[in-house]
């Protein structure tokens, strides 16, 4: 009983999934398939599979040539209709929703809504898919074509050990923030090509505070020497990834340092009010700038983000000396250094350390704060090396007042 209400779930996910994606077939008027094709195809895979358990795995290689046996026809024919559409889009989607069909039958019922979800999401994203490609100029799609070379061809062959002093000579982690600044970079630029100056800002800015608050001010500021009629995108792209980088601090808090929250959060929770604001009032004056697109080009980060890798190397080298020589001592100095490029390890260790009770929880973020204020310093002086004149006045003017007033929440925080 227990087998067969197993198989009947199965089959019962098979043909919703069919049905959903017919759905959407059936409402695009496709003539070749639509709501009761696909779930006919995905019910037929889910049987083949049902089969290839007692009889072997020929069966579904068998179900998969009938499949195209049958499909081919239907493209042949609908290529002879009036204003017929020669791509092979709802061919190939019934192919995949056979085979999603036949793995709801093998137990992988999430991987099956993910490949169905995702199937009619392109399906039903072929008009704004291929506006967004004739919008990529050759420019866009040459620096897509690099990060993808960094990214996915030299990244993964790197060696993901230590080696060096303190062990903190890591050349994939090392490359991986080379490609994170230009990958940064070029979602930067395509989130304004695609959303508009403002918009874009907004989803560049959250996402790099997401990946990497430091990484994307060096990145964006580089930018700036070349968008210097519309650095006021840029400013918000960088103060939005600075406040969100305290919304990963509390998470991180959250997570590991569930027993003392009720002291750590409120100081944290100001800080991030204050850094909010802050990138509220840079985003307001963006929308009264009345910006309009412009003819740039695409951003070429790589030499600028392997300066910033070496950069990065010789903090992590600095943030070891002060450990191995101040230790629990100088965890204040230490905070300062860590938080230079990372905020998250001197989070993660100082909640985690208070936790466990070796650090009372109003030290702790304190400490954590201390690495807050530097990570702003650091940006800071990335901005001033980095940046156009038209970016480097507001955002100083931002990082100034975040500074600040982060220094009065350490000092007259009772």
């Amino acid at each position: 009983m227990t087998h067969n209400t197993e198989l009947l779930q199965s089959l019962g996910v098979a043909l919703g999934l069919g049905l959903l994606v017919g759905l959407q077939r059936e409402w695009e008027h496709n003539r070749l398939a639509g709501l009761r094709t696909f779930a006919f195809v995905s019910l037929f895979g889910a049987l083949s599979a049902m089969l290839a358990q007692t009889h072997g795995g020929w069966v579904i290689a068998a179900a998969l040539v009938a499949m195209a046996a049958i499909t081919v026809p239907g493209y042949l024919a609908s290529l002879r209709e009036k204003d017929a559409d020669p791509g092979l889009t709802t061919e190939v989607a019934l192919l995949v929703m056979f085979a999603t069909g036949a793995i709801t039958m093998l137990g992988h019922h999430m991987i099956a809504v993910v490949v169905a979800g995702s199937v009619m999401v392109l399906l039903q994203g072929k008009k704004p898919l291929h506006q967004m490609v004739h919008k990529i100029g050759e420019n866009d799609l040459r620096e897509i074509a690099r990060l993808v070379l960094i990214g996915l061809v030299i990244l993964p062959v790197l060696p993901n050990k230590s080696y060096g002093y303190a062990g903190v000579m890591n050349p994939f982690s090392i490359w991986l923030m080379v490609v994170l600044i230009v990958g940064i970079s070029l979602a930067a630029y395509l989130a304004s090509k695609f959303l508009g100056h403002t918009r874009g800002a907004v989803v560049a800015g959250i996402l790099g505070g997401l990946i990497s608050s430091t990484a994307t001010t060096a990145s964006v500021a580089r930018r700036s020497q070349i968008a210097r009629g519309h650095a006021q995108p840029l400013v918000v792209i960088t103060l939005i990834s600075a406040t969100v980088v305290f919304v990963r601090v509390i998470v991180e808090t959250l997570i590991v340092g569930p027993g003392v929250i009720e002291k750590m959060l409120p100081p944290l929770l100001a800080m991030l009010a204050l850094s909010g604001i802050i990138a509220a009032v840079a985003y307001r004056f963006t929308l009264k700038s009345d910006l309009h697109p412009s003819d740039e080009s695409p951003p070429s980060e790589l030499k600028g983000a392997v300066m910033f890798g070496l950069l990065y190397v010789i903090v992590l080298l600095a943030v070891s000396y002060a450990k191995e020589h101040f230790g629990h001592a100088g965890l204040y100095v230490v905070a300062a250094i860590s938080g230079l490029t990372d905020m998250d390890a001197i989070t993660l260790s100082t909640a985690s350390l208070s936790q466990a009770g070796q650090l009372d929880a109003t030290t702790a973020w304190r400490v954590i704060m201390t690495g807050g204020l530097a990570n702003i310093l650091f940006k800071a002086a990335l901005v001033l090396g980095m940046g156009s004149r038209a970016y480097i006045k507001p955002v100083l003017l931002g990082f100034t007042a975040t500074f600040l007033g982060g220094a009065a929440i350490l000092f007259l925080w009772p």
